[in-house]
């Protein structure tokens, strides 16, 4: 585990999920949350993933792969709890799993 990395998947992925959602608040009524909440949720979540991934040089691949991992985690956390710590834990394991990348095992040949 690399703990530079997750911290800093930690906050770039806050920042970049915090922005759509700030500007989606401001912009929207609460009902458009509750009627559209589950598929717009998870669209900009992967979309910001894919920004992280770009702002932190990481492939693609992996970064949507730890996307889901996160979202996934985050959906059962929420479905227990309420969005907030939902929220919480996507975070936390997104940033887990994209802070175990180690670009050393990408050159090895198997």
């Amino acid at each position: 585990m690399n703990a530079r990395l997750f911290w800093k998947a930690l906050l770039v992925q806050a920042a970049v999920v915090a922005i759509p959602f700030a500007l989606l608040g401001l912009a929207l009524d609460d009902d458009f949350f509750e009627d559209w909440g589950w598929l717009v949720g998870p669209i900009i979540w992967l979309l910001a993933s894919a920004v992280t991934g770009r702002i932190l040089a990481l492939p693609l691949a992996y970064v949507l792969f730890s996307a889901v991992a996160g979202g996934v985690a985050g959906l059962l956390v929420m479905l227990a709890t309420s969005h907030l710590p939902g929220l919480i834990a996507a975070l936390l394991v997104f940033a887990a799993s994209v802070g175990s990348y180690d670009p050393r095992l990408e050159t090895e040949t198997t």
